[in-house]
């Protein structure tokens, strides 16, 4: 495949199309690279970071680029399109995919070559998807036409509220009539899916109602209502918390039960997150489907899973069903992947196994894990598991309910696998079996003999 910067185009004449989906990340900062903070934003209030701790970090030493940079999105600054084109190519050389999705931790509305850039990533050809924008960086109204017909297709819009008062204050939108213009230019002519984080007393109740007849209106494909993180508990490990002081946002019990309500009332498809796809049953739709659980591996040994506060009843459902010789214990945290040290130091020990299994991105070092879960004087083994069980409902909301299901089918395949490679004492069923294969065979081998 040839590339020419210059001209900014791809050629994909000679390419051959498979099942494959690029992802192109352009970079950029929170709150530098998307008109500043919005007022709950997650990364609002962060200042210098200490290493925490992660799976990539060495076995002697914590600390490493992903939980000293990554982690709190830390880059220079948006990618220059010359460079963009460049990593995009070095996925699309051998074939054409069927989309690039454009993502980055700053706001894309931001990037001073954004439209260059889904011209030269199309070229008529291949349908552009946008990640995430809350349109702050759009100041004029009418540029989300040239996006789309440059090849733009779906678009994830942070839109808070309709209300322009309300964006202008809590998103911090400069211009927000000229965000909302461009919202409806994208409703009308390409897939938008809206996203709108939920605080109590401010966005919604009948400013929460006006948004969805809005949007509804608009003809948004989708709308994720998303829970707002104000404690250490929801995630804040930053030393940031709280960021609305005085605010006590919804808990993810009643996300669900509001994205329930929406979602019954509404067109366009609702989903609440971190916990409920209506459509999908996401996350942890296995616990949904109990009948598909029939497809996973037979559990052979023990181990003790210790997950998130809002995965452990889900977790606990599906483990109960499947095997009664792995217990799930959860710590005080509602993202798996945002527990730390000192959620393992705060654990009551006398539940869990001598074979433990984690979340494979939680943040704390591997030394410091398994002190914290041997300070009872019991030698523990800690393995870190899948990073990911399930599929986000962010993600979900695009997905069919037997794609969240595949997915979660492999993923737990792979965790059952990992407790019979790795965990403790072999289970009765397990042995059980064992033993029926034995007697099989010795009968097999006496009628061969006596023949």
């Amino acid at each position: 495949m040839l590339i020419s910067i210059f001209d900014t185009r791809f050629n994909y004449s000679n390419c051959k199309s498979r099942d494959m989906d690029a992802v192109v990340d352009i970079g950029g900062r929170p709150g530098f690279n998307c008109g500043g903070f919005c007022s709950f934003c997650y990364f609002k209030g962060v200042k210098t970071v200490e290493p925490l701790g992660c799976k990539y970090c060495p076995p002697h030493k914590k600390g490493c680029d992903y939980c000293s940079r990554a982690v709190v999105e830390i880059q220079p600054g948006f990618k220059s399109l010359d460079q963009l084109v460049f990593e995009a190519s070095q996925q699309c050389i051998l074939s054409r995919p069927d989309s690039i999705t454009i993502k980055g931790n700053g706001d894309a509305s931001f990037h001073p070559d954004l439209l260059k850039l889904v011209q030269t990533l199309s070229n008529g050809v291949v349908p552009i998807r946008l990640d995430y924008t809350s349109g702050k960086g759009f100041f004029k109204g009418d540029e989300a036409g040239p996006l789309i017909e440059a090849g733009l297709r779906r678009i994830s819009f942070s839109v808070f509220s309709t209300d322009p008062e309300l964006r202008r204050r809590y998103v911090n939108d400069k211009h927000p009539e000229a965000a909302l213009s461009n919202l409806r230019t994208f409703c009308e002519r390409c897939d938008l899916y809206a996203m709108i984080v939920l605080i109590p007393g401010i966005n919604d109740g009948c400013q929460l109602e006006k948004t969805c007849n809005d949007l509804e209106e608009m003809g948004a494909k989708g709308l994720m209502l998303m829970s707002f993180a104000n404690s250490k508990e929801q995630g804040l490990i930053f030393g940031n918390e709280p960021l609305m002081p005085g605010i006590v946002p919804y808990s993810v019990e009643e996300i669900r039960r509001i994205a329930t309500e929406i979602n019954e009332r509404y067109d366009m498809r609702v989903i609440g997150t971190p916990l409920w796809d209506p459509q999908t049953g996401a996350p942890f739709a296995l616990a949904h489907h109990k009948r598909e659980l029939n497809r996973l591996p037979a559990i052979e040994r023990s181990a003790t899973i210790i997950t998130s506060s809002v995965a452990y009843p889900f977790l606990s459902t599906i483990f109960e069903e499947i095997g009664e010789d792995v217990n799930v214990v959860a710590v005080n945290k509602e993202i798996g992947s945002l527990i730390t040290r000192e959620d393992f130091n705060c654990l009551d020990l006398e539940n869990i196994k001598e074979r433990v299994l984690i979340p494979g991105m939680v943040l704390a070092h591997d030394q410091e894990i398994r002190r914290a879960l041997r300070r009872d004087g019991v030698r523990r083994l800690v393995f870190r598991g899948p990073d990911a069980l399930t599929v986000e409902t962010e993600r979900s909301i695009y997905m069919t309910t037997e794609e969240v299901i595949a997915r979660e089918l492999e993923a737990f395949s792979g965790l059952i696998c990992q407790i019979n490679e790795l965990g403790g004492e072999e289970t009765e069923s397990a042995t059980v079996q064992k033993d029926r294969d034995n007697c099989s065979c010795k009968r097999m081998d006496r009628s061969h003999y006596d023949d």
